[in-house]
């Protein structure tokens, strides 16, 4: 494993500190009995006087001024400044402690624990005083140094911010560390869960869980992952939905039950999709998806006030407003006022030269519902950006959904939109056993066209149906689009602690040969390696006349008498050549 210069520094102090009988990473608790968020908000507006405070965190920053140094300690609820005087943390004579431990053996990154009181600095800053200073745990690896400034608006400006959305996506822990707005969008994501569990509960619901590995998936027209179970020597599916087992337990007696659940879909990947993702689905019943669009309105709607006290929420360029009543549009009025044509009553042949017509992608699998559901999503979907519900869809895309009582040919469900995505669906549940086997049947004909996520037939559930299932209203919302709006988050990633990611590229560090090749001396490839260049790549970005200098200062700090200074020609030789 080739380490980094500072890599190695780390490593150095660490067994420093063990040399000097400090152990990195003491196993004692370290007792906190307040926060830095605590001290800011009460201190000055409470007047509490913060006398013997005990406080832990990360070490980000230190400015040492001899017998005295101030420095910041970030926990999780912000940052504050400490002031770390050496007589006081070192009391007796000796003052190991203060001159090796703080000054010399601590680094940005590392936890520390102090103890002391709050008092605010000549220049009106908010400030830690410490008397007593412990090493929590030492960090291995530097932390990016991302600095803040403000400009004349007094808008806060990051300078060298850890940004490369890759990066931060796979190293999240060190995003959260350094970039404190991605930590609150994570609390307003389980702000929003819990307002929506709590209004659910209110109103006598029960939260229930379901099966993630299921013998048939279904409840969804999507692809699923497969897997396989050794002892059952069966294959299994990751759940796409979770709709058919809790339509089961309305069949065994719940009037209303919910999940909030974890699914998965083997589909591609985006902005708005990633294989493993969050819903809740809730059924009720005796309801009906009239009345479940009044729930969605007012559950959301609380959402927005609990989240951001206002029902507007600023997304983008846009302002949407949450504010009950939606507009509403049947799935055909929509696609007629965004293009004028009524496709209403239009066979097959006909949506399809209709669609080509539209420029809307289509191919020879698709059915009529398919086709539809393809011209609303290219002509409409991405325009409706005000919440509103699309409700009536043909009865060939929704095979769970109860047929229209009054429209034929169309079921009742509806979707909920909003910054031109969906956010929510749900229907007036089938609950006829013979229709729903009729569907499922549909289905299958739509497999054998080649339509990867037509549904399949499952005899368990249709076997439940018949039993009986009471009038049900259903619903799916899902977790992580409504998070990406109530956060103004451009990506589902963004929402995501640990999004799916491709494998990631292992770096192939250079070998002395290979760095031979470029002109390099044998003798100063550890050089080079103490400076962090291990591949030919970094090599080429190097800046020569800065490449000269470190070289030849690393040379003499390392105290390598018996090798030679590069000159400045040979190292640009190294670069360019």
């Amino acid at each position: 494993m080739q380490l980094s210069e500072q890599e190695l520094v780390r490593r150095e102090a660490k067994a420093e500190l063990e040399k000097l009988g400090i152990n990195p990473y003491p196993s004692e608790l370290f007792e906190v009995n307040v926060s830095t968020q605590e001290i800011k908000e009460n201190y000055e507006k409470q007047k509490i006087d913060y006398k013997n405070i005990s406080l832990a965190g990360r070490l980000m920053s230190k400015r040492v001024m001899g017998s005295a140094s101030f420095a910041e300690l970030q926990d999780s609820k912000g940052k504050i400044q400490i002031y770390v005087r050496r007589d006081d943390i070192c009391p007796d004579e000796d003052k190991t402690l203060y001159n090796t431990v703080f000054k010399k053996l601590l680094d940005r990154g590392d936890f520390i624990g102090v103890k002391g009181y709050v008092f605010t600095t000549q220049t009106g800053e908010l400030s830690v005083h410490v008397t007593s200073l412990v090493v929590l745990s030492k960090s291995l690896k530097p932390l990016p140094v991302v600095k803040e400034t403000k400009d004349e608006e007094g808008n806060v400006v990051k300078h060298d911010a850890f940004s490369s959305p890759e990066l931060r996506y796979r190293r999240r822990y060190v995003d959260l560390v350094v970039n404190s707005d991605v930590k609150d969008t994570f609390i307003k994501r389980t702000q929003l869960v819990n307002s929506m569990r709590n209004y659910l509960n209110d109103r006598g619901y029960l939260e229930v869980e379901t099966p993630i590995l299921q013998p048939l998936y279904g409840g969804a027209a999507a692809r699923p992952f497969k897997t396989h179970h050794n002892t059952l020597d069966m294959t299994l599916y990751l759940r796409i939905a979770n709709e058919l087992y809790l339509k089961r337990l309305i069949v065994g007696g719940f009037d209303g039950v919910y999940e909030f659940s974890k699914d998965f879909r083997n589909e591609g990947m985006s902005r708005f999709h990633n294989p493993e993702f969050t819903q809740v689905e809730l059924y009720v019943a005796y309801k009906d998806y009239y009345w479940m669009m009044d729930l969605v309105e007012e559950m959301i709607e609380k959402v927005a006030l609990d989240l951001h006290g206002t029902t507007k929420v600023q997304v983008g360029e846009n302002v949407i407003d949450f504010k009950r009543p939606w507009k509403r549009f049947t799935m055909f009025e929509a696609i007629e006022h965004f293009t004028g044509i009524d496709i209403s009553e239009m066979d097959e042949a006909e949506l399809r030269k209709t669609a080509k017509e539209l420029n809307v992608p289509i191919d020879e699998t698709m059915g009529k519902g398919k086709l539809i559901d393809e011209i609303f999503g290219e002509k409409c979907e991405g325009l409706l950006i005000q919440p509103t519900f699309i409700t009536d869809y043909p009865v060939e895309m929704s095979p769970l959904a109860k047929k229209h009582r009054d429209k034929e040919g169309l079921v009742e469900r509806f979707e909920a939109i909003a910054n031109g995505k969906e956010i929510c669906n749900a229907f007036s549940e089938l609950n006829d056993a013979i229709d729903q086997r009729q569907r499922f049947e549909e289905q299958l004909e739509l497999g054998k066209r080649g339509d990867e996520e037509a549904m399949t037939l499952d005899e368990d559930f249709l076997r439940a149906l018949e039993y009986g299932m009471p009038p049900t209203a259903g619903l799916g919302v899902g977790i992580d689009r409504l998070t990406m709006i109530m956060t103004n988050s451009n990506s589902i990633q963004d929402v995501l602690f640990f999004p799916q990611m491709k494998p990631e590229k292992k770096v192939g560090y250079a070998t002395a040969a290979d760095f031979a090749e470029e002109g390099v001396r044998e003798e100063l490839v550890p050089i080079l390696q103490k400076l962090g260049i291990l591949t030919i790549k970094q090599l080429k970005e190097a800046t020569p006349s800065k490449l000269f200098n470190d070289v030849c200062g690393t040379r003499k700090k390392l105290k390598m008498k018996d090798v030679k200074n590069p000159t400045l020609e040979e190292v640009t030789g190294w670069i360019e050549g």
